[in-house]
Protein backbone atom coordinates (compact mmCIF):
# COMPACT_ATOMS: atom_id res chain seq x y z
CA UNK A 1 0.00 0.00 0.00
CA UNK A 2 2.93 2.34 0.44
CA UNK A 3 3.72 2.44 -3.28
CA UNK A 4 0.48 4.15 -4.47
CA UNK A 5 0.99 6.82 -1.83
CA UNK A 6 4.55 7.52 -3.03
CA UNK A 7 3.35 7.70 -6.63
CA UNK A 8 0.53 10.09 -5.67
CA UNK A 9 2.91 12.38 -3.79
CA UNK A 10 5.36 12.37 -6.71
CA UNK A 11 2.60 13.22 -9.20
CA UNK A 12 1.27 16.02 -6.99
CA UNK A 13 4.78 17.49 -6.74
CA UNK A 14 5.23 17.42 -10.53
CA UNK A 15 1.84 19.06 -11.13
CA UNK A 16 2.60 21.79 -8.57
CA UNK A 17 5.99 22.46 -10.17
CA UNK A 18 4.45 22.72 -13.64
CA UNK A 19 1.80 25.15 -12.38
CA UNK A 20 4.49 27.56 -11.17
CA UNK A 21 5.99 28.18 -14.62
CA UNK A 22 6.96 31.53 -16.01
CA UNK A 23 6.98 32.82 -19.57
CA UNK A 24 10.67 33.10 -20.43
CA UNK A 25 11.90 34.66 -23.66
CA UNK A 26 13.07 31.93 -26.03
CA UNK A 27 14.13 34.04 -29.01
CA UNK A 28 13.30 37.22 -30.90
CA UNK A 29 13.21 38.57 -34.44
CA UNK A 30 15.29 40.65 -34.93
CA UNK A 31 17.55 38.49 -32.82
CA UNK A 32 18.88 39.67 -29.48
CA UNK A 33 22.05 41.70 -30.07
CA UNK A 34 21.88 41.33 -33.85
CA UNK A 35 22.81 43.74 -36.62
CA UNK A 36 20.25 43.70 -39.43
CA UNK A 37 20.77 45.11 -42.90
CA UNK A 38 17.08 45.63 -43.61
CA UNK A 39 14.97 47.48 -41.05
CA UNK A 40 12.19 45.21 -39.78
CA UNK A 41 8.56 46.29 -39.99
CA UNK A 42 7.66 44.19 -36.98
CA UNK A 43 9.26 42.77 -33.85
CA UNK A 44 8.37 39.25 -32.66
CA UNK A 45 9.15 37.66 -29.31
CA UNK A 46 8.77 33.91 -28.74
CA UNK A 47 8.19 32.67 -25.20
CA UNK A 48 8.24 29.18 -23.72
CA UNK A 49 4.54 29.24 -22.84
CA UNK A 50 1.32 31.06 -23.85
CA UNK A 51 1.07 34.78 -23.07
CA UNK A 52 -1.81 36.81 -21.65
CA UNK A 53 -2.07 39.79 -24.03
CA UNK A 54 -4.04 42.12 -21.75
CA UNK A 55 -1.13 42.48 -19.31
CA UNK A 56 1.90 42.05 -21.60
CA UNK A 57 3.81 44.84 -23.32
CA UNK A 58 6.69 45.69 -25.62
CA UNK A 59 8.39 49.03 -26.19
CA UNK A 60 10.97 49.63 -28.91
CA UNK A 61 13.10 52.74 -28.38
CA UNK A 62 15.68 54.50 -30.53
CA UNK A 63 19.03 55.72 -29.19
CA UNK A 64 17.41 58.97 -27.99
CA UNK A 65 14.77 57.05 -26.01
CA UNK A 66 11.88 57.79 -28.38
CA UNK A 67 9.34 55.06 -29.02
CA UNK A 68 9.52 53.72 -32.56
CA UNK A 69 6.85 51.04 -32.27
CA UNK A 70 3.20 51.52 -33.18
CA UNK A 71 1.93 50.56 -29.70
CA UNK A 72 -0.09 47.66 -31.12
CA UNK A 73 1.35 44.73 -29.17
CA UNK A 74 -0.68 41.55 -29.57
CA UNK A 75 -0.42 37.80 -29.21
CA UNK A 76 -0.21 35.90 -32.49
CA UNK A 77 -3.58 34.14 -32.83
CA UNK A 78 -1.92 31.06 -34.35
CA UNK A 79 0.88 30.88 -31.74
CA UNK A 80 -0.20 32.09 -28.30
CA UNK A 81 3.41 32.11 -27.10
CA UNK A 82 4.39 34.81 -29.63
CA UNK A 83 4.07 38.54 -28.94
CA UNK A 84 4.19 40.88 -31.94
CA UNK A 85 4.42 44.65 -32.36
CA UNK A 86 4.54 46.79 -35.51
CA UNK A 87 7.41 49.22 -36.00
CA UNK A 88 7.60 52.64 -37.59
CA UNK A 89 10.13 52.90 -40.44
CA UNK A 90 13.54 52.54 -38.76
CA UNK A 91 16.70 54.29 -39.88
CA UNK A 92 20.20 53.03 -39.20
CA UNK A 93 21.24 52.97 -35.57
CA UNK A 94 20.78 51.24 -32.25
CA UNK A 95 17.42 50.22 -30.80
CA UNK A 96 16.42 48.84 -27.43
CA UNK A 97 13.52 46.56 -26.68
CA UNK A 98 11.81 46.44 -23.29
CA UNK A 99 9.27 43.70 -22.72
CA UNK A 100 6.95 42.47 -20.01
CA UNK A 101 5.19 39.13 -20.38
CA UNK A 102 2.42 37.73 -18.25
CA UNK A 103 1.86 34.03 -18.76
CA UNK A 104 -1.66 32.64 -18.77
CA UNK A 105 -1.02 31.41 -15.20
CA UNK A 106 -0.40 35.11 -14.23
CA UNK A 107 3.36 34.94 -13.60
CA UNK A 108 5.25 38.03 -14.75
CA UNK A 109 8.66 38.18 -16.42
CA UNK A 110 10.39 41.12 -18.05
CA UNK A 111 13.60 41.98 -19.77
CA UNK A 112 15.34 44.04 -22.39
CA UNK A 113 17.77 43.66 -25.26
CA UNK A 114 19.12 45.62 -28.17
CA UNK A 115 19.63 45.32 -31.91
CA UNK A 116 21.08 47.56 -34.61
CA UNK A 117 20.07 48.52 -38.11
CA UNK A 118 23.22 48.72 -40.26
CA UNK A 119 23.78 51.42 -42.88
Amino acid sequence: MRRPRVVAVALATLVAAAAHGHAFLDHAEPRVGSVVKVAPGELKLWFNEPIEPAFSSIQVLDAAGRRVDKNDVHVDPAQREVLRISLQPLSQGAYSVKWRAVSVDTHVTNGSFGFRVAP
